[in-house]
C-alpha cells in the first residue's frame, strides 16, 4: 500500500514538473517573438526593411524632376526607367561627417524594348560627385533616408580656440621681445683661444 502511494505521488510530481516546463517554454517562445531583430544587430537601430528613402529622378530631356518614396526592396517605374532601392543609410548623430546614402539600381528600356542595367551602387546626397548615374537622359540621387539610432554619445564639439600664451614658465631674457635693463652688467667676453704657435713662443 505504501509503495503504491509513493509511486502515485511520484507520478503527480513528474506530471507537474513537465507542465511547468511546458509553461516555461511557452513564455520563452512568446518573449522571442516580441524581440525584433535589427539589420545591424544593435537594439534601437531602425531595421533596413522599415527605413524610408526619398529619391529624385531627373529627366534631362525636359528638366522634369520626379520624387519617389521607397522602402528597401521596392521599385518604381517612370516612363522608360525603373529605379530600385536596395538599402539606405544615414550616419549616426554623433558622427563628424553627415552622409545620406542609398544603394540604387537603375534599369533603362532600350529602343528595342529590352531592359538594361544603367547603374548599380551607392549614391550620396552630400557628395553627388562621389558616384553618379552616368546616363544621357536620366539622373537619380537620394534626398533623405528616414531611420533612427539608439541614444549614443553626444555630438563632437568644435575644438577650443588655442591661445598664443604658453603655460610653461619662461626663463628671464629667454623671450625675443624681453627688454634688457639698462643697468645690467654685460657678461664677460670669452678668453681668446691660444694656438700652438703662441704656446711655443712663450
Amino acid at each position: 500500500m505504501k509503495a503504491a502511494a509513493a509511486s502515485f505521488c511520484a507520478a503527480i510530481a513528474l506530471a507537474s514538473c513537465g507542465k511547468g516546463g511546458e509553461q516555461h517554454n511557452a513564455v520563452n517562445a512568446a518573449a522571442q517573438k516580441n524581440v525584433r531583430p535589427t539589420a545591424a544587430g544593435q537594439g534601437g537601430v531602425t531595421p533596413m526593411a522599415d527605413r524610408v528613402a526619398v529619391l529624385g529622378i531627373l529627366n534631362k530631356r525636359n528638366g522634369i524632376v520626379q520624387n519617389v518614396t521607397l522602402k528597401p526592396g521596392q521599385s518604381v517605374r517612370w516612363k522608360d526607367v525603373i529605379v530600385r532601392l536596395r538599402a539606405c543609410e544615414t550616419t549616426a548623430p554623433w558622427e563628424d561627417e553627415k552622409l545620406t546614402g542609398a544603394f540604387v539600381q537603375v534599369d533603362i528600356q532600350r529602343p528595342d524594348k529590352s531592359w538594361g542595367r544603367a547603374f548599380s551602387g551607392w549614391l550620396y546626397k552630400e557628395s553627388p560627385s562621389l558616384n553618379v548615374v552616368e546616363h544621357p537622359v536620366y539622373d537619380v540621387w537620394p534626398k533623405s533616408c528616414a531611420m533612427t539610432y539608439p541614444a549614443g554619445p553626444a555630438a563632437p564639439t568644435a575644438p577650443a580656440s588655442s591661445s598664443n600664451l604658453s603655460s610653461a614658465k619662461k626663463s628671464a631674457g629667454a623671450s625675443r621681445g624681453d627688454a634688457v635693463p639698462s643697468n645690467a652688467t654685460p657678461p664677460p667676453a670669452p678668453a681668446p683661444e691660444r694656438n700652438a704657435a703662441d704656446s711655443n713662443a712663450t
